[in-house]
């Protein structure tokens, strides 16, 4: 029988699939950096029009986060969440975030 040399798709016959392949990519967290190691930075975003400011690596326990989340909502009257290792704030409150946290020890980067 005549092979022909124009076939579509992937032979999978001859594969193995690995599925731990997947974990792998996901990123390694550092896990309890103490308060004045850390190096924050701020990046601004517009999402549906709005403005939101992000904070972060936060690299400590969800506990830390959501004290630090609590006082900047309270402070600067504002809504916000954490995402991962970051804390999004609605608003370009960037500066008033700055002296909120510097005199609790927390470092930004310049």
């Amino acid at each position: 029988m005549k092979k022909n040399l124009f076939e579509m798709g992937a032979d999978l016959s001859k594969e193995s699939f690995d599925t731990k392949k997947e974990d792998s990519k996901k990123p390694q967290v550092q896990q309890n950096v103490p308060q004045k190691e850390h190096q924050l930075v701020f990046t601004y975003e517009k999402r549906n029009g709005k403005p939101v400011t992000l904070v972060g690596r936060f690299y400590c326990d969800e506990r830390i986060k959501k004290e630090v989340l609590k006082l900047l909502k309270k402070k600067l009257a504002c809504g916000g969440a954490i995402n991962q290792e970051w804390l999004e704030l609605q608003g370009d409150v960037k500066e008033k975030i700055k002296t909120i946290l510097e005199p609790l020890g927390w470092k930004f980067r310049k």
